[in-house]
């Protein structure tokens, strides 16, 4: 896959580029009146919403932690806390989750965050020759393999999506 540079790139980019791994990045035009940032890159972009990741944080047992699961999906709170051997898990503050990360609600990505945090990347990521992840500002994502994401994020994999809507659960899963 190869590189597509953007000018000074953003820390996620930064990092891709310093790990030396294949990416390719994708720009659009982001819609400030778009309901959700991970649905509007995935019809921006052409691409099916399971191959499009959000990066949300999350605090387990007063530690924060990233999850990042489809577009498609919604995080399971109980499943990132059982990754996390955590007794339980709720979201971060927004604005908690943009001092942390250094990047804007819609533009947050896993790569390149200004402070390590346990990472969490749901299973279905592996399912695909590549993912999309957000580049670090809205209307910017990265594509890479999902080995490279979670080795470069030192992610565990582990079901934390919940089908969008009725909450329903993947089979093997328990509520």
């Amino acid at each position: 896959m190869p590189k597509k540079k953007t000018a000074g790139g953003t820390p996620a980019t930064v990092a891709l580029d310093a790990a030396a791994v294949p990416f390719t990045v994708h720009e659009y035009a982001h819609d400030p009146a778009a309901s959700s940032y991970g649905a509007e890159a995935a019809e921006a972009m052409g691409v099916p919403p399971g191959r499009v990741f959000k990066t949300l944080l999350a605090e387990t047992d007063g530690a924060l932690a990233v999850a990042v699961v489809p577009v498609s999906g919604q995080l399971d709170l109980k499943a990132l806390a059982t990754a996390l051997g955590a007794k339980r898990a709720t979201m971060a503050a927004p604005a908690t989750a943009e001092r942390t990360t250094g990047y804007v609600l819609g533009g947050i990505s896993p790569l390149g965050q200004r402070k390590k945090l346990r990472t969490v990347i749901d299973t279905t990521a592996l399912a695909h020759p590549t993912v999309y992840v957000s580049a670090g500002k809205r209307g910017m994502e990265v594509e890479l393999a999902p080995a490279d994401l979670v080795r470069l994020t030192n992610a565990v994999t582990w079901a934390i999506a919940r089908s969008q809507g009725r909450g329903e659960l993947r089979e093997g899963e328990r509520s």
